[in-house]
């Protein structure tokens, strides 16, 4: 089966539309920071004939399925294996100074989730790792054998927004004493015993442990807190940045920096801003857009999307 059947780039349009006016002009060069599949690097690369891409991805597999896709692409594209907050790093390591378009789709890719072996969806059973890049770090079976249970109820509670963080951290604890968590059919059992009759008709009780084990696995808020401002600092003048968010601590952390960027610094009752207050960037959106009622139905991935974007209007002083 072709990959472009079964990956379709969430708000492909829409991006396109926002980075476009920054990569038409010749020598132009854009950084995708979540590679992914190369959905929608394919398609920049194919609209905008004068862009060159700088490809980046922590997940290997991911690299060498785009390297294929974009190989027609030839020495436009250039692929680099690092999580995403080493971009400044690897922008200086493909000769360039400032680049012109930024595109961040964050969260666990289509060949993550579509992959049983990784682990990632709590619909299917496979070994418990949750790596996004599987020749580094701690995997979410470690987690859970190592973590105690205060541990357990802080990511619960902090990146999965779950109410129940306690009762699920105190059943694990209880769980792991019997035998090893090293599935994720055996975690959403233990989940769905912990879970009181009336929560479970309203809801899946292992979506919110599922995200805030990959989170921590993954380290994804403390990069992604590195990353937006390592990001703006690469992007020139009249550059764009599109950030692509799937649930609200991603969101609130994408909207902080970018509200930070594009404010004054001028203390209060100055009669005249200089320049060095000015803020150096612009909000493109009004708040953050979301995917419309098309979009939704066609690609059921795009539902929870938030996409943030902003340009560089002035250098840092």
């Amino acid at each position: 089966m072709d990959i472009r059947d079964i990956h379709t780039p969430v708000l492909l349009e829409r991006c396109a539309e926002l980075l476009g006016p920054a990569l038409q002009m010749p020598g132009s060069v854009f950084v995708d920071g979540t590679l992914g599949m190369g959905g929608h690097s394919e398609a920049f690369l194919e609209r905008f004939p004068n862009a060159r891409l700088i490809g980046l991805d922590r997940d290997t597999d991911a690299l060498r399925i785009a390297g294929e896709r974009l190989a027609r692409f030839g020495d436009r594209v250039t692929l680099v294996h690092t999580v995403y907050d080493g971009i400044a790093e690897a922008v200086a390591a493909a000769g360039v100074d400032k680049v012109d378009g930024i595109l961040f789709d964050l969260g666990v890719s289509s060949l993550q989730l579509d992959e049983a072996s990784r682990g990632f969806a709590y619909a299917q059973d496979a070994p418990l790792d949750m790596r996004m890049d599987q020749t580094a770090g701690i995997t979410a079976a470690e987690v859970l054998a190592t973590y105690g249970e205060g541990d357990l109820r802080r990511i619960f509670e902090r990146y999965g927004e779950e109410k129940l963080a306690g009762r699920y951290a105190r059943a694990i604890i209880a769980a792991r004493a019997v035998a090893p968590l090293e599935r994720s059919g055996q975690l959403v059992d233990v989940l769905q015993a912990a879970t009181p009759a009336a929560v479970l008709r309203e809801r899946h009780p292992a979506k919110r442990v599922f995200q805030a084990l990959r989170i921590e696995v993954n380290a994804e808020l403390s990069v992604l807190e590195r990353t937006i401002p390592a990001a703006l600092s690469v992007l020139g003048v009249g550059g764009r940045i599109v950030v692509l968010s799937y649930q609200s601590l991603e969101d609130r952390l994408v909207k902080r920096v970018f509200a930070d960027a594009s404010t004054s610094t001028a203390p209060r009752g100055l009669p005249v801003e200089l320049p060095e207050h000015a803020p150096k960037f612009r909000l493109l959106v009004r708040g953050a857009e979301l995917a419309g009622d098309e979009e939704r139905a066609a690609n059921p991935r795009a539902t929870p999307v938030r996409l943030r974007a902003a340009e560089r209007i002035q250098e840092d002083a």
